[in-house]
């Protein structure tokens, strides 16, 4: 019983971290406003978590998510007034000077943190650990304007991060990416049904 305990008092940070991730990809699937919460308290945790394991750039995201999950919240409650009605983002599909412009953002950020890692940091994984962190800033960005290839961002994002946190031990973490990128693919393919369901609008 000692053991257990010894166990789940070790781990516990983690197993929250698990279970708030979880509850967010859930709602985000549902296209559901709690998404922004359980985001804001999963990354509150793990911003901790990836501190301790000096995973400095995927920790400066999670307080990257905490702000953005603030924003997200405001963007589907109360943008886009029109005659003093709250309409909510509605699903989008990104046009290719947008994706282009993504693109290049989205490389500046790797460029610039993998080298802040390199030369300020002790990191071990500096270009995982950044291209993970600017591709998930731009997903972030993305699904905030529901735009529906923030999904497959993820996927790749995802399974990237499965093998960075197996070289970092983080065991609970693993589980929970599996399950992001396997979910991935359904909130990709539920977004998708939901587009050609309002007439590809």
């Amino acid at each position: 019983m000692s053991d257990i305990y010894l166990w789940l008092t070790n781990n516990y940070e983690e197993m929250l971290g698990v279970i708030f991730s979880l509850a967010y990809l859930y709602y985000s699937i549902k296209q559901n406003i709690w998404l922004w919460f359980w985001g804001l308290m999963a990354s509150t945790i793990y911003a901790h978590i990836f501190f301790k394991y000096a995973i400095y750039a995927d920790m400066g995201l999670q307080v990257y998510y905490v702000l953005f999950s603030i924003y997200g919240w405001y963007l589907w409650n109360f943008a886009n007034v029109k005659n003093n009605k709250t309409e909510k983002p509605k699903i989008q599909s990104i046009r290719k000077k947008g994706a282009i412009v993504l693109v290049i953002i989205t490389s500046g950020l790797f460029l610039a943190m993998s080298q802040f890692l390199i030369y300020f940091s002790d990191s071990g994984i500096p270009y995982w650990d950044a291209f993970t962190t600017a591709a998930s800033i731009t997903a972030t960005w993305m699904l905030a304007k529901k735009y529906i290839e923030h999904w497959l961002i993820w996927i790749v994002v995802d399974l990237i991060s499965l093998g960075l946190y197996f070289y970092k031990g983080l065991y609970f973490t693993i589980f929970l990416y599996f399950v992001y990128a396997s979910m991935a693919v359904v909130g990709y393919l539920q977004w998708k049904k939901d587009i050609l369901g309002s007439g590809g609008k």
